[in-house]
């Protein structure tokens, strides 16, 4: 499988289970989750349906040599958007702590983005 089908596979996954996840969220868990844990789970959510798009139309625009970042933005993702879930579903504080490496990778994803289109070294 190329990294076009690739990314918009996963990117279509990523984006079903972010409606899944936020309809769970406001449903089954509306009431059995603190103020606080709502919120973590709302991040999550969001910052995966955004990520999501952004893979989506990454994976449809068929640019060449940007697979390591693809790659680092999807492992941002299952880490940032999953740990914020487990911490709102366990209430486990020191999974918080990794919620950032998340962050960091989906950051790296982006720059690498940046300096690959900066250089000109697109399709």
């Amino acid at each position: 499988m190329n990294h076009s089908r690739f990314t918009l596979a996963v990117a279509s996954l990523l984006m079903f289970l972010g409606v899944l996840m936020g309809a769970f969220g406001a449903h089954a868990l509306e009431h059995r989750l603190s103020v606080e844990a709502q919120g973590w789970w709302q991040t999550a959510v969001h910052y995966q349906m955004i990520h999501g798009l952004a893979l989506l139309a990454l994976g449809a625009s068929r640019i060449s040599g940007i697979d390591r970042a693809i790659n680092a933005l999807v492992l941002g993702i299952v880490i940032f958007s999953g740990s914020l879930y487990a911490l709102a579903l366990t209430n486990i504080h020191w999974l918080g702590a990794i919620t950032p490496i998340g962050g960091l990778l989906m950051m790296v994803g982006w720059l690498m983005l940046v300096f690959q289109f900066w250089r000109g070294r697109v399709i």
